[in-house]
């Protein structure tokens, strides 16, 4: 059957894995000038990024309290392929949280390093709890692996939660005791729907020897279709040792930035003030719609942290499970495919993010529930009360009906 097919596929191979939250607004003006003036521009950026857009990052890291330097930084055609070229050139296995961003487990397995999920606090997710980090590590190491690096977000997805200070200081700190190398992607920094409100800050201000930071201008600053990232080094012997490590892999599997997307990069990343203030109203807006879609899920009994960055949310509807085993849904392969075939959209089920299948978790984005059409989201982008469109309330009104049905 067809629907099957889809289904099975849906589930199975890397390939089929759900893509990052979109933004689903228009590309800005300003960033299409930029990437069409390039056009005519042939040539590749050389492996790691050419000093353009590697002295922007410089500056963009600069403002935000991590003084870096150009020789200190690589470049490369999204967080991915960059990721693979520093786990590749570091090696050993890998620590992560769970639940991760559904792409990062893969990353590892490919390369045929072991991958060794921690749980993360009750308050949020994105880093490992301390104290099961260094346990999980002394247990893996008596058992003769080799884990070597942990890989974590300071904002987060899928569980849209920024890890308070003291909480990520303590993963930091158990982190070096274990003598683990640190990988903060930091992709979604820029996405906190409440920036006066919301500390966020980088292991690298931490470890500043043992930390590496990377970020994908797609979560903020560019379309997911102009594949750009930035990732910092340590200004050591070590990170100048990593650094060229990762260029080899780069080099040797061609990730290299498309010229004309490098001008777009870099341009981004000086912040002018367009593209600094449409982060800014996406983020706003993303933040108003998810905080409706979490009002309507604390409705049904469900449960979900408060969603403080990017343009998601993870909810937990274990306390629906009897209305969901009536509808034949056991499990969160059976609730991704329940969800998205009610409400037309992507419902990830937590099994995405190495979360216990059985758990009946699912990511919700909140791109959607802003319009169908690119027009009604430029709409809510501009309205001073974007809820009140009778596009977006009609989405809402959708969620609520379903997860409504469920608790009934």
């Amino acid at each position: 059957m067809p629907g099957t097919q889809r289904t099975a596929e849906g589930r199975g191979p890397v390939r089929y894995g759900p893509p990052a939250p979109q933004p689903g607004l228009p590309v800005l003006p300003e960033l299409t000038a930029v990437i069409a003036a390039a056009a005519k521009r042939s040539a590749p950026e050389p492996p790691g990024g050419g000093e353009s857009v590697r002295e922007a990052a410089c500056r963009h890291w600069g403002r935000r309290g991590l003084p870096t330097a150009p020789e200190n930084v690589a470049a490369g055609p999204g967080a991915p392929a960059l990721l693979l070229a520093l786990l590749g050139a570091y090696g050993g296995d890998v620590m992560l949280p769970r639940p991760c961003p559904a792409w990062w487990t893969p990353q590892v397995r490919l390369l045929g390093r072991r991958a060794y999920h921690v749980p993360t606090p009750a308050e949020c997710g994105g880093i490992p709890d301390p104290y099961a980090l260094l346990e999980t590590v002394r247990r893996v190491r008596a058992e003769g692996g080799d884990p070597r690096v942990l890989l974590l977000s300071v904002a987060d997805d899928p569980t849209a939660t920024v890890p308070p200070p003291e909480m990520l200081r303590e993963a930091c700190e158990a982190a070096g005791d274990a003598g683990l190398f640190v990988v903060s992607d930091e992709s979604w920094r820029d996405t906190v729907h409440r920036p006066h409100d919301t500390l966020v800050l980088s292991p690298a201000e931490m470890l500043p020897d043992q930390a590496a930071v990377l970020l994908d201008l797609s979560g903020a600053l560019l379309p997911a279709g102009w594949p750009a990232a930035v990732v910092r080094f340590p200004g050591t012997p070590r990170g100048t040792w990593l650094r060229a490590r990762t260029l080899d892999v780069l080099t040797a599997t061609g990730a290299l930035v498309a010229g004309p997307v490098a001008g777009a990069a870099a341009y981004a990343l000086d912040e002018p003030d367009a593209v600094a203030g449409r982060a800014y109203a996406a983020a706003a807006l993303h933040g108003a719609v998810a905080a409706a879609a979490h009002r309507e899920l604390l409705a049904v009994g469900a449960l979900a942290r408060p969603p403080q960055a990017g343009r998601h949310l993870y909810a937990d509807l274990s306390p629906l499970r009897a209305g969901l085993a009536r509808r034949g849904v056991r499990d969160a392969m059976e609730l991704e495919d329940y969800l998205g075939g009610r409400l037309g959209a992507p419902t990830p089920g937590g099994q995405r993010f190495a979360d216990e299948l059985g758990a009946l978790r699912v990511r919700l984005s909140t791109g959607p529930l802003l319009g169908a059409t690119p027009q009604e989201r430029l709409a809510a982008l501009t309205a001073r009360d974007p809820l009140g469109l009778p596009h977006v309330r009609r989405s809402l009104d959708l969620l609520g009906s379903v997860l409504a049905a469920l608790s009934s």
